[in-house]
């Protein structure tokens, strides 16, 4: 009789506890009108409830409603994300919020957010912190560090050559190839590889090794093109037309049993989402590759996150979430891959132009959010 007691007692318990959740998940407690700041106010604005009644705080019935979990979702946006600083390899927000902090946010900020700030805070029931990454995320990973060292980098490249999976391409597997203001559209050769002359401009290209890029994603070959609305633009559909051994370096490794320190898969991961000062590691990387009889390279896109709309750096309580088992499929969902092959394959028969378009832009737009302008971390920094 105690027993069923006790256990009616923890069901009861229970339930009052998803009560009081769903309660707060749905209590309105401010709206996108209660900010001064343009960013935040517009932000809000974006995630909130759309609906007329008026809002507790300001009263206004044109700004959308927060509930906590929005307010909490706005922080996270506006706060975490915005303030997000790229390193040469890595990077990392320079502020975090937790319910810790309740009432103790110690972040400073431009005046006009200082009000904002406090009613994020109660409403949200959070506090905000100057955030004190683990290393790795600023690039302290052993790898990635060898690679950047000559005298090492020739060792991580041969393990990174057999630790990744191979693929065969075959006629099954098509991708496009984008070409701006082309001398002759409907010439083939206008497809392939660029000529001489523009090689070593690219991230595996050089003198004297020729590369033809290309992806599946038609959208991101033209954000990778840098394309204007004064270009005349062409898309070519290419296929194999035999079995290409290609190496994929898009594949997420999360069987490494390694912390993200010693992990290689973050080092690629931090590698590809580097600028041109990563190009020689990876031109190094391609030749290799191409020694050892790979046709080709399969890469995460450098705009795979802006294509995605995804976090760079997403960690769980300081765990990068690709050496999260449970949450593989979710990161390697934010990796774009593009391809890379090796020569000039139209010309050497190894892919076929299987048709060409004329593409028209008829409209762009941007998925923007935003971010403080100022704290004293950026004096920091």
């Amino acid at each position: 009789m105690a027993d069923f007691e006790k256990t009616h007692k923890t069901i009861m318990a229970f339930e009052g506890n998803n009560f009081r959740q769903e309660m707060e998940d749905t209590n309105i407690l401010l709206c996108s009108d209660c900010f001064r700041d343009e960013g935040l106010k517009i932000d809000a604005f974006k995630i909130g409830i759309d609906n007329k009644n008026k809002c507790p705080k300001c009263n206004s019935t044109n700004g959308h409603k927060l509930t906590k979990k929005l307010v909490q979702d706005l922080c996270y946006r506006f706060f975490v994300r915005g303030t997000v600083l790229k390193q040469e390899y890595g990077g990392a927000p320079l502020i975090q919020f937790n319910q810790q902090h309740f009432n103790k946010t110690e972040i400073d900020v431009s005046p006009w957010l200082v009000d904002d700030v406090k009613l994020i805070e109660q409403a949200g029931e959070i506090g905000m912190f100057y955030y004190g990454p683990r290393f790795w995320m600023l690039g302290e990973v052993e790898p990635l560090k060898s690679l950047q060292n000559e005298n090492e980098r020739n060792k991580i490249i041969e393990k990174i050559l057999i630790t990744y999976p191979i693929r065969e391409l075959t006629d099954k597997e098509y991708f496009y190839r984008v070409r701006i203001n082309p001398k002759i559209s409907h010439d083939f050769g206008e497809y392939d590889t660029a000529p001489d002359e523009y090689l070593g401009k690219n991230r595996f290209d050089n003198i004297g090794f020729p590369v033809l890029y290309g992806s599946p994603d038609l959208e991101l070959c033209l954000h990778e093109c840098r394309i204007t609305v004064e270009d005349n633009l062409f898309v070519a559909k290419l296929v194999p037309t035999q079995k290409l051994k290609v190496l994929d370096l898009s594949a997420l490794l999360d069987e490494e049993n390694v912390t993200e320190f010693e992990s290689i898969d973050i080092a690629i991961h931090f590698l590809f989402l580097a600028g041109k000062h990563s190009y020689n590691i990876c031109r190094q990387i391609a030749l290799k590759a191409k020694e050892k009889g790979f046709d080709g390279i399969i890469y995460p896109s450098y705009y795979s996150y802006i294509r995605t709309g995804a976090f760079p750096f997403e960690t769980a309580y300081g765990t990068s979430i690709r050496r999260i088992h449970q949450l593989k499929d979710y990161a390697q969902s934010q990796s774009i891959p593009n391809l890379a092959l090796f020569g000039r394959p139209v010309n050497e028969k190894k892919v076929t132009v299987d048709c060409i378009n004329k593409i028209v832009i008829n409209r762009v737009g941007y998925d923007i959010t935003f971010g403080p302008a100022y704290h004293k971390a950026y004096e920091e920094e």
